[in-house]
C-alpha cells in the first residue's frame, strides 16, 4: 500500500529553529545564516521518512513562522502597508517577518496582521487581509524552491499547498461590498502559474490541504471548490491531484468531495471514525482513498488493531490498490521525536511505551502498511504483537484511576457552579471593597521572562543552585516588579510570573494525573513553542499551587494583587489529554482543582483572581450542531472553577486570538466579573461584538499588542480607548495589553506600559463627566 505524511513538525529536534529565527530578529546571524538552519530542518526531516520507506513525502510543509503567512507572500496577497517596504528593496525574507510583527525601524512605524488559531488547534496562523479589488501575483518562489531542494536531494516531494478555497475563507475582508470568495477568478490563475512551475520541475504528486470540507460552508464555497478542482484538473490532467480534509468529518459535504475531480481524497478517521462506512458507499472507482489512522493530534501510541480493522474495511470495498495510510493530519501538531526523552523521573518509561510523537508516528504508518499486506514479515508480526501488549498495560494501569477523584465529579451540583449572587450585586460590591478609579489599569499577568530569570529557573532545576537561593532571587524580582508598576501608576499588579515556565506546564506539574517532557515542544505560533503536559490519569490538586508567590507579592504593596491561574478549558486544550474517557470529565476534575486553589487565594487575602482561559473558544466543535453540548460544559467547568469565591472577589479571566460573535452568549454565562480580551491588531473590532449583544460585565479590550516587537505610542492607544468608549460604557472598561507580556523585553514592556497608563489617565480625565 501507498503511505504518505501530510506534514512534519519544522521547529527542530532542539527547536533550532526558534533559535535561529530569533537569533536573526536580534542582528545576530545573517539571512543566509537563518536559511542555512532551515536547510538542515528540512533536509532531516525528508530524511527520516525516506528511511521509512514513505511513499509520498511532502514539501513546502516547512515554514518560518507560518503556512498561511507563506502563501500570502506567495500569491502576492500583500497588504498596501507594507508597499514601502517593497519600494524601500526591503528584503522578501524581513518583509515576511514584518508582516508577522509588525516593522519598526528606519522611520517606519508598520503594524502587524492579525493572527487567530487555526481551526480547533491552539496553532496561529497569520489572517490573509483582501479588498475588493485584491490582484494576486507570484511574489515568492517559496514552494518551488523547496522542490527543487529537496529533488537536489535525490527526493521527489508531494509539494503541500492550502487549498485556495480554504485560503479565502481563513482569511478577512478588509472593507465591505464583497465577498472574499469571489476573489477565487483572480487567485486560480496564480496556482495555476505554480502549478505548471512544479510539473515542469517533475512534480507528480500535488496536495492540496481544504479543511473547510469538515465545515458548515454555503453554496458559493461548495462552487468555489467545484470550479477550483475543474480548473486543475482539465489544465493538469498528468498531476495526481490530492485533497486532504482533516479535523473532522465530511458529513454533509461527503457527496461534493466524492464528486470532486481529484484522483485522492484524505479523510480523518481519529476525529471522525465513523464517517468510514458513508465515504466507502459508492466511493468513485478512479479515486484513490487516503485513510488517516494515525493521530496526527496527540501522542498516545497507534492501537494497530483499529487502525487494521478501517485498513480491512477500505480494503474489501476499493481494494488494497486504491488504499494510501497516514496520519490524520500533519503532524505539525505533536512533538517532534520520542527518542529523545531519555529522563525516567521527567517521563517514566511505563508511561513512555504508550506514546508516539512525530518520528514514530511516521513509523507506525510505515508499519501499519507493512501488517496490511499480503504476508507480513515475523519482524512485522512482532511489532504488532507489542503494539497489542503496549495498549493493554495502559488499559490496566493502576496509575491512571483515583476512586476519590471520580467520586467528587460525580457529586458535582448545579449550584456549585454559580456564585452567590448576580453580576449586578457583586459589581456594587466591588466597586465598596477595592475602589478602583474609572479605566482601571492591569497587565495579564506574566512579566518578561528574561535570559536572567530562565537562567535561574534552569539552574534550579539542575539543582546547581539551592532551594534558598532560587527563592531569594525571585523574592525580589517580585518586589522589583511591584514596586516599578506602582511607580508608574498601574491600578491593579502581579507578582509577574518569574517562577513559571509555562502557563499550563506549570499548574500541570504541581497536579496528580500529569506527566511531562523535556523535548516535547509544538509550535504555537512563529518562534513561539509550547511543551504540552500529558494528561494521562484523573487529575487532583495535592496542595496549593500559587499562594505563597502570590500573597508575598500583596505583602509588598497596599494595591491589589491579583492571583493568576489558568483555567480548566485551557489546561485541557493546551495539554495532551487521555483519550479512554470523556474530555468534560477531564475538565471537571481540572476545574475542581482549581476551585481548590481560588479558595485558598481568597483565605490568603487575595482579593482579584484571574483565571485565564484563552482557549475556549479554540475547543470549540467545527461543527455547528456539535458546539452547544461543549459550551455548555466548558462554561461549567469554568463556573465551577470560579463559584467558590465571595462576592467581593473580583473574579477575571482573559481571552486571546478568538473570533468571539458565535459563542458572545457562552461567554456572558461564563459570568466573570471581568473579561480581557486582544483587540488592538483588529482595532477594537472584536469589541463590538460585546457592544452588539450589551455585555453586562467589565471588560479589558487590549490596545497593546504584545505578539509584536513595535512598541504603540500613547496617542495610538487613546485612539483605541476612544473606539472603545463608543462600543461601551465608561464604567464596563478596563486598560490592559492583549496578552501576558512573557515574550517581550524589558524595554518595549516598560515604554509600553508607560504610555499605556498615561493614556489611561486622559482617559479618565476625558470621560468622567460623561460617565457621572
Amino acid at each position: 500500500m501507498i503511505t504518505q505524511v501530510l506534514g512534519y513538525p519544522r521547529i527542530g529536534a532542539k527547536r533550532e529553529l526558534k533559535k535561529a529565527c530569533e537569533a536573526y530578529w536580534a542582528g545576530n546571524i545573517t539571512e543566509d545564516e537563518l536559511f542555512e538552519v532551515g536547510q538542515t530542518i528540512k533536509k532531516s526531516n525528508w530524511e527520516i521518512q525516506q528511511q521509512q520507506a514513505i511513499n509520498w513525502i511532502p514539501s513546502n510543509d516547512f515554514s518560518f513562522y507560518d503556512q498561511v503567512l507563506d502563501l500570502s507572500l506567495t500569491v502576492g496577497a500583500i497588504p498596501k502597508r507594507y508597499q514601502v517596504l517593497i519600494d524601500n528593496r526591503v528584503s522578501k525574507t524581513d518583509l515576511y517577518f514584518a508582516m508577522a510583527r509588525g516593522y519598526q525601524k528606519n522611520g517606519h512605524d508598520i503594524i502587524a496582521m492579525e493572527m487567530t488559531k487555526w481551526l480547533d488547534t491552539n496553532y496561529h496562523y497569520i489572517v490573509p487581509e483582501f479588498t475588493k479589488n485584491q490582484e494576486f501575483h507570484l511574489f515568492s518562489s517559496k514552494i518551488i524552491d523547496e522542490f527543487l531542494e529537496a529533488k537536489e536531494q535525490g527526493i521527489i516531494t508531494k509539494p503541500v499547498l492550502i487549498g485556495p478555497v480554504t485560503y479565502l475563507w481563513l482569511g478577512k475582508e478588509k472593507e465591505e461590498g464583497f465577498n472574499r470568495i469571489d476573489l477565487l477568478k483572480k487567485l486560480l490563475p496564480v496556482y495555476l502559474n505554480i502549478l505548471t512551475v512544479l510539473q515542469e520541475a517533475g512534480a507528480k504528486n500535488i496536495q492540496f490541504d481544504e479543511p473547510i470540507l469538515g465545515l458548515d460552508i454555503t453554496k458559493k464555497e461548495k462552487a468555489a471548490l467545484q470550479e477550483t478542482y475543474a480548473c486543475f484538473a482539465a489544465h493538469f490532467p498528468q498531476l495526481n491531484i490530492i485533497l486532504t480534509t482533516y479535523f473532522e468529518g465530511l458529513e454533509d459535504n461527503l457527496e461534493l468531495a466524492k464528486q470532486l475531480p481529484v484522483n485522492v481524497l484524505h479523510v480523518d478517521l481519529v476525529r471522525a471514525p465513523k464517517q468510514l462506512d458513508a465515504i466507502l458507499n459508492d466511493f468513485p472507482s478512479d479515486k484513490k482513498l487516503s485513510l488517516g489512522v494515525v493521530d496526527g493530534r496527540n501522542i498516545w501510541k497507534n492501537d494497530f488493531s483499529k487502525s487494521l480493522n478501517f485498513i480491512s474495511t477500505a480494503k474489501a470495498k476499493v481494494g488494497a490498490e486504491n488504499i494510501i495510510i497516514a496520519p490524520s493530519c500533519s503532524l505539525l501538531h505533536v512533538p517532534f521525536d520520542l527518542d529523545q526523552e531519555d529522563d525516567e523521573q521527567t517521563l517514566p518509561q511505563e508511561l513512555k511505551n504508550w506514546l508516539a510523537f512525530a518520528k514514530q508516528k511516521v513509523q507506525e504508518v510505515a508499519t501499519l502498511a507493512k501488517l496490511a499486506a499480503e504476508n507480513p514479515s515475523e519482524e512485522i508480526i512482532q511489532a504488532f504483537e507489542k503494539n497489542k501488549i503496549a495498549i493493554e498495560s495502559r488499559k490496566t494501569s493502576t496509575k491512571i484511576h483515583q476512586p476519590a477523584v471520580k467520586n467528587r465529579v460525580l457529586a458535582i451540583t448545579n449550584a456549585d457552579a454559580e456564585r452567590e449572587n448576580p453580576f449586578a450585586i457583586r459589581q456594587q460590591k466591588q466597586e465598596k471593597a477595592l475602589h478602583l478609579p474609572l479605566f482601571p489599569t492591569t497587565t495579564i499577568g506574566s512579566f518578561p521572562q528574561t535570559p536572567e530569570v530562565r537562567r535561574l529557573r534552569f539552574q534550579f532545576k539542575k539543582e546547581n543552585i539551592s532551594k534558598e537561593v532560587y527563592e531569594n532571587q525571585l523574592k525580589v524580582d517580585i518586589s522589583d516588579a511591584i514596586k516599578w508598576q506602582e511607580e508608574i501608576g498601574l491600578d491593579v499588579l502581579v507578582h509577574g510570573e518569574f517562577e513559571r515556565n509555562d502557563m499550563v506546564e506549570y499548574f500541570g506539574e504541581q497536579l496528580n494525573g500529569f506527566a511531562f517532557t523535556k523535548y516535547g515542544w509544538v509550535q504555537s505560533y512563529g518562534s513561539r513553542g509550547v511543551k504540552p503536559p500529558i494528561i494521562f490519569g484523573d487529575v487532583s490538586r495535592p496542595k496549593p499551587m500559587t499562594v505563597a508567590w502570590t500573597a508575598l507579592a500583596q505583602s509588598f504593596t497596599k494595591k491589589e494583587v491579583k492571583g493568576m491561574l489558568t483555567g480548566p478549558i485551557t489546561i485541557l486544550q493546551w495539554s495532551f489529554v487521555r483519550d479512554d474517557q470523556p474530555r468534560k470529565t477531564t475538565a471537571e476534575q481540572i476545574a475542581l482543582a482549581i476551585r481548590d486553589e481560588v479558595e485558598d487565594l481568597e483565605k490568603a487575602g487575595i482579593n482579584i483572581i484571574q483565571i485565564d482561559e484563552p482557549a475556549i473558544r479554540e475547543g470549540l466543535p467545527l461543527r455547528k450542531n456539535d458546539w452547544q453540548t461543549y459550551l455548555d460544559w466548558a462554561v461549567n467547568a469554568f463556573k465551577l472553577s470560579a463559584a467558590v469565591a465571595k462576592d467581593e472577589t473580583q473574579i477575571h479571566t482573559h481571552m486571546c486570538y478568538s473570533e468571539f460573535n458565535e459563542i458572545i452568549e457562552s461567554i456572558a454565562a461564563m459570568d466573570a466579573d471581568v473579561i480581557t480580551i486582544e483587540t488592538s491588531r483588529s482595532q477594537m473590532e472584536l469589541l463590538e461584538v460585546f457592544s452588539d449583544f450589551k455585555y453586562p460585565n467589565e471588560i479589558g479590550p487590549g490596545v497593546y499588542d504584545i505578539h509584536s516587537p513595535r512598541v504603540p505610542s500613547e496617542k495610538e492607544m487613546e485612539i483605541l480607548i476612544d473606539k472603545a468608549v463608543a462600543l461601551l460604557s465608561p464604567r464596563q472598561l478596563w486598560v490592559n495589553p492583549d496578552c501576558g507580556l512573557k515574550t517581550r523585553k524589558w524595554e518595549e514592556t516598560k515604554a509600553a506600559l508607560l504610555a499605556m497608563v498615561n493614556a489611561a489617565k486622559k482617559a479618565r480625565k476625558k470621560y468622567t463627566t460623561v460617565e457621572a
